[in-house]
């Protein structure tokens, strides 16, 4: 293997999504290279980070049947049992949901944590403020999906941020998906909510760092009460 091949090898490849944002900080880099060189620095250094921001690295999902794997990057930074919002059609009842926090520095491409059908997709208009607070779940703008699968439905929900302003969706209603395959992303700082059917024992715990496509939130086969966790 070559000097050059490995190199490319350690860069992931940018989603499509991202090219136009990536140009458009490339072309004013340029011309703040012209106005003053160090502000030309300053826009190359934002360049890089837009470009790595769009980032869509190659994820091994686990495929057995049950798991349910992380939608998105970032800290974990709810565990928790919450009413569902209205819009998913899950119940009135409080369901486990686990919310994953992503900031501007993580990967927004979101994967699906189940394989299934999606049976519903709702968007609804709101707030930007602070996605970690618990507050965004219900003020934010967000974008809702819930997915069947053998083992209940699950719902997925977009939460645009305090930095974020567009949410995109690659999916449609009726359409089949499979663990860890790409629904969507959201432009800059935000949240993924998950509910879990009822009953769902979390596998994560506050503070720790998931993976999308790869780190497992819960597991539907686990026959345990759960696990404790330590911080170090």
């Amino acid at each position: 293997m070559s000097i050059a091949h490995s190199i490319r090898a350690q860069i992931p490849p940018i989603h499509r999504e991202g090219y136009p944002f990536i140009s458009g900080f490339a072309v004013a880099s340029l011309v703040l290279f012209w106005i003053w060189t160090p502000l030309g620095w300053i826009g190359a250094l934002l360049t890089v980070w837009c470009a790595l921001f769009f980032r869509d690295p190659v994820r091994v999902t686990p495929v057995r049947e049950g798991i349910v794997v992380a939608p998105a990057d970032g800290r974990i930074s709810m565990v928790t049992q919450v009413l569902p919002p209205v819009e998913l059609g899950l119940g009135d009842q409080p369901l486990p949901r686990i919310s994953i926090f992503m900031s501007v520095f993580n990967c927004h491409v979101n994967r699906s944590p189940v394989t299934g059908r999606i049976d519903r997709i709702a968007y609804r208009p709101g707030t930007f403020i602070n996605a970690e607070l618990d507050k965004a779940s219900e003020d934010n703008e967000r974008n809702s999906l819930v997915i069947s699968t053998p083992d209940g439905r699950i719902g997925v929900i977009q939460i645009a941020g305090l930095v974020a302003r567009r949410i995109v969706s690659f999916v449609r209603e009726g359409q089949s998906i499979g663990a860890g395959e790409r629904f969507g992303l959201i432009r800059f700082g935000s949240r993924l909510d998950v509910y879990l059917p009822d009953g769902t024992k979390s596998l994560v715990a506050e503070g720790q760092t998931a993976v999308a496509g790869e780190t497992i939130l819960a597991d539907f086969r686990l026959g345990d009460n759960g696990r404790t966790y330590r911080a170090d």
